[in-house]
């Protein structure tokens, strides 16, 4: 037996955790992020400190200057090491509790493993109502970290020592499980932390959690097999799940072997290289015309890792062939049920390993297989006029993020999350490795880019990590900064200063609501609007007094310049960011798709009037996908 506190067990216990996969270890919890306040300074606090005095390797304690923030670092980790393994993050109890839900929303979402570890309330009530303590006067035993429910996979609360194991390992099974997996919360009141115990050995000794590669169940592989057999016009969605499976080898062997061409959603882009010719690129509201057109025609789709997402299927009008069928390969069954398809509940490299050799000899028509090569190069000369733009007097976003993609290497890594960029990366971002494109799309959340990318560069110190982020985002969430001159940690951020929320302002323009309360603008005394001249804001010279190297570039000559310098600056010389102006309204080239954002019914505005006539056209497409393989099968 070993007498420790519950913190000091639960660290213990951490350090101990492996995944395993195709026979190689990965320690599960790699580190632990922490703001301490009352709820966990005296607990985990205390038992983080006597591990790193022990060994500072063996759970590395790294300093956060936002909760919300670590979360998104954490899964920026998560997400780059295949979520084999993630950190952990721990808060006190009340607001650095509570700013960690939005990212565990954002990890549970995007199907990515982070471990939480908040602070709560007195579990023996002694001193009731504690600081920060939320007061349910029809349930005492409710906190604020209830909210945690909703938003995570796997809950539980430690209310005594003896349920510390249990929670433990239920919450190992969830980060561990491909297919149940997301943000996991154990919440640890403050004084069950601080309390002793006498574990047994058996808790801490080395526990591997071997990571299975499910394989296709045999009589649905074959009813997969002989529907994919009539398809004249097959089209792949690679999803997240190719890239986390570590299947876009398979992925390639597949497509090269059937002609099947491949369209990639936002987690999925980089499951085949951009200039593979039966690579279509984006499909979707953010895709590009061809994927989108095959995607209309499409008699048959195979969904490889994907949740198809309203993006993904441009609000359900994508797909439009009468009688299109869908084989869902998913390590989720909830995945793989959706629009009626057939689910394949298997591993992304299994099941396609699997299917490539029970099709053996069937192949798409060659016709098929010519014009999505033909696609390609139709696309990729867009790209090219697209990141040579030459926009005056201020340049376009999209010749920033072709000259990002032109210094950047083939294995270095681009970070972004929300705005207008997304859009734009998806379509025109020319990525040559899998890891190599990162955007966070499952919840769009404003403030990730900056945190994300310094948990991708923790993860793969020997990737160059570029952050592309608005000054939308820089605004809501630009503290991590700190922590990466703190660790020396060297990403390359490239903010862009369009005086607004770009994006919305766009969407809002479409929308008929004429970019309301989009731009940074002073209060006008004449119109009494947000209306006036524009704020002096220098986010550059904020970023300077963090401790950040700062570059100001006025031209894409001079943004290119600095980014090579940036790119051979040292590993360990901490974070440089690069500042450029654009135009907010040079735009981008078009989908051909549409994204469903309800427009008002009724209005007084001429633009509005307008924009929801275009809207009930768009409804008119809008399909509900339910049934279209049973009528087939049946038939």
């Amino acid at each position: 037996m070993m007498r420790l506190t519950v913190a000091q067990a639960t660290v213990r216990f951490l350090t101990a955790q492996f995944t395993e996969r195709d026979g190689v270890e990965h320690r599960l919890i790699e580190g632990c992020f922490g703001i301490f306040g009352h709820g966990n300074v005296a607990g985990l606090g205390q038992a983080l400190l006597e591990a790193e005095l022990d060994d500072p390797s063996t759970l590395p304690y790294h300093q956060a200057r936002n909760e919300q923030g670590m979360v998104h670092a954490a899964v920026g980790y998560a997400r780059m090491r295949n979520r084999l393994s993630t950190l952990a993050c721990t808060s006190s109890i009340g607001p650095g509790a509570t700013n960690m839900v939005t990212g565990a929303a954002l990890a549970t979402i995007n199907r990515l493993p982070v471990l939480l570890l908040p602070g709560d309330v007195f579990a023996t009530r002694v001193a009731d109502p504690v600081l920060q303590q939320l007061e349910q006067p029809h349930s005492p035993d409710v906190t604020v970290n209830d909210a945690f429910r909703p938003v995570s996979r796997y809950f539980d609360r430690v209310w005594r020592p003896e349920q510390l194991p249990a929670a433990l390992l239920g919450a190992m099974r969830v980060l561990t499980d491909p297919g149940e997996t997301g943000a996991v919360t154990v919440a640890m009141p403050q004084d069950v932390q601080a309390e002793a115990y006498d574990w047994p050995a058996e808790l801490f000794a080395k526990r591997v959690w071997h990571v299975p590669r499910a394989v296709p169940e045999p009589a649905a592989l074959a009813r997969a097999v002989a529907l994919l057999r009539t398809a004249e016009r097959p089209l792949i969605v690679a999803g997240g799940g190719v890239i986390y499976s570590e299947a876009t080898d398979a992925l390639r062997a597949f497509a090269e072997a059937t002609g099947v061409p491949v369209a990639e959603t936002q987690a999925g882009k980089g499951s085949l290289p951009y200039d593979h010719p039966l690579s279509l690129g984006a499909v979707g509201a953010t895709g590009t015309p061809g994927a989108n057109r095959f995607a209309c025609e499409a008699d048959v789709v195979i969904g490889v890792g994907t949740r198809y997402s309203d993006f993904t299927t441009a609000s359900r009008t994508a797909f439009q062939d009468p009688g299109v069928r869908f084989v869902n390969i998913n390590v989720a069954g909830f995945d793989g049920v959706k629009h009626a398809g057939l689910p394949l509940v298997a591993d992304a490299r299994a099941a396609l390993e699997a299917l490539t050799e029970a099709l053996a000899g069937w192949t798409a028509p060659s016709t098929h297989r010519a014009a999505a090569a033909e696609a390609n190069r139709e696309w990729d000369a867009v790209v090219t006029a697209a990141y040579a733009k030459a926009h005056t007097p201020l340049p376009a976003q999209t010749e920033v993020l072709g000259a990002v993609n032109e210094v950047s290497g083939p294995r270095d890594v681009v970070v972004n999350a929300a705005g207008s960029m997304p859009g734009e990366l998806h379509k025109l971002w020319r990525t040559r490795d899998p890891k190599g494109y990162h955007v966070e799309y499952g919840y769009s959340t404003m403030g990730y880019e900056i945190a994300g990318g310094l948990g991708v560069r923790m993860a793969a110190p020997d990737r160059d990590v570029f952050v592309l982020v608005g000054d939308g985002s820089y605004l809501m969430m630009a503290q991590e900064l700190v922590t990466a001159v703190q660790e020396r940690i060297k990403i390359v951020v490239v903010l862009v200063q369009n005086h607004g929320f770009a994006s919305i302002g766009s969407l809002s323009e479409s929308l008929g609501s004429q970019r309301f309360g989009t731009a940074y603008r002073y209060r006008s005394g004449e119109s009494g609007r947000l209306d006036g001249g524009v704020l002096p804001v220098d986010l550059a010279a904020n970023a300077a007094s963090l401790g950040v190297t700062v570059v100001r570039a006025g031209t894409v000559d001079e943004l290119r310049a600095a980014l090579r310098d940036a790119k051979t600056a040292p590993a360990d010389g901490g974070p440089i960011l690069i500042h450029v102006e654009t135009d907010p309204l040079a735009g981008a080239p078009d989908s051909d798709s549409w994204w469903d954002v309800p427009v008002s019914e009724t209005a007084a505005l001429d633009t509005t009037r307008a924009a929801r006539a275009e809207y009930e056209q768009h409804k008119k497409t809008q399909r509900p996908l339910i049934g279209r393989y049973t009528e087939r099968n049946d038939a």
